[in-house]
């Protein structure tokens, strides 16, 4: 998307003739590099993986034939929406997908096929201006493709909305620079000895399941930036147990080991100010143990 490309646009001095290669896509942190193009040799991919070299799809737009992918993958243009293989690989050896995205208008009513959606703000005539422009598009989910990566750490499944286990096929609206953050948080973790098990406890929220927790008692924000795939409230699980680990060695778990985590994805914003955004700490419930909120908004905000 547009509006993602210039959000990154500091994190990899990218190019205007690769900007307007990739105009109308999701946002590059990268120009296509040139190194590695010698006959035999495969192209260096890394440039285009993130800050932190865990992004493991590639944007492509269907008009964009021009662009460095479409020339390393003839075929792409014709295979329509989706998460495509690419035969190309990672540095370590996991497959890279192209993600080209079905457009928001493609979506007629508040559902798309049988699963429910609702309408973002914006999508229908209201009084009330929408705070934050409309998703330019979103991926089917289904049950061959939810299990794809989209980053070292995550897979499709891990972001889509808890609600319609059932119902395929679902819709899946997400920000590759939230994938390139968390993968900074498990990266910042690593180097500090501890256990980089990142999971998320909630992702994409359609606005429909969104609308259900706005409020005083649901806690949910009503222009939540759930919806748009630009946030992920997450927790460290080493021991596989669904909640949060015991982070700051006091033995017990509690509020504090999220404030910990909170600090390490503070830590990874002065390091990187183009991934600034809300950074939020939450307390542990019946239904869940206590999680840190990251967003890539644009701007700082904390709670």
């Amino acid at each position: 998307m547009q509006r993602w490309f210039a959000r990154l646009v500091g994190y990899a001095g990218v190019t205007m003739i690769v900007a307007a290669a990739l105009a109308g896509t999701l946002a590059m942190t990268a120009p296509f590099p040139t190194r590695g193009d010698s006959a035999g040799s495969p192209p260096d991919l890394t440039a285009l993986l993130g800050r932190s070299g865990g992004l493991r799809v590639i944007p492509f737009n269907q008009d964009s034939t021009g662009s460095p992918l479409a020339t390393l993958v003839p075929d792409l243009a014709a295979r329509g929406p989706g998460l495509h293989p690419t035969g190309l690989l990672a540095p370590d050896g996991e497959s890279l997908h192209a993600l080209s995205l079905t457009p928001l208008n493609a979506k007629r009513g508040a559902r798309w096929h049988t699963y429910r959606v609702g309408f973002w703000p914006g999508e229908q005539p209201a009084r009330r201006a929408p705070r934050y422009p409309l998703p330019e598009g979103f991926l089917e989910v289904t049950p061959a493709n939810q299990d794809l990566p989209l980053s070292a750490s995550f897979r499709v499944r891990d972001f889509l909305t808890k609600d319609q286990p059932l119902v395929w096929p679902k819709l899946l609206v997400i920000e590759l620079p939230l994938l390139d953050k968390l993968e900074l948080i498990a990266g910042e973790l690593r180097s500090m000895g501890k256990p980089a098990s990142l999971r998320v406890l909630s992702g994409f929220r359609t606005p429909q399941y969104n609308a259900l927790g706005v409020g005083a008692l649901g806690g949910r924000a009503r222009d939540s930036q759930h919806m748009y795939g630009g946030a992920a409230d997450i927790y460290v699980d080493a021991d596989g147990d669904g909640r949060m680990d015991d982070l700051d060695g006091d033995g017990r778990v509690t509020v504090r080991d999220a404030r910990w985590l909170a600090a390490v994805a503070e830590r990874v914003e002065a390091a990187y100010p183009e991934a600034v955004g809300g950074i939020g700490v939450y307390r542990a419930t019946a239904m869940h143990g206590p999680f840190v909120h990251v967003d890539v908004r644009g701007t700082r905000a904390r709670w």
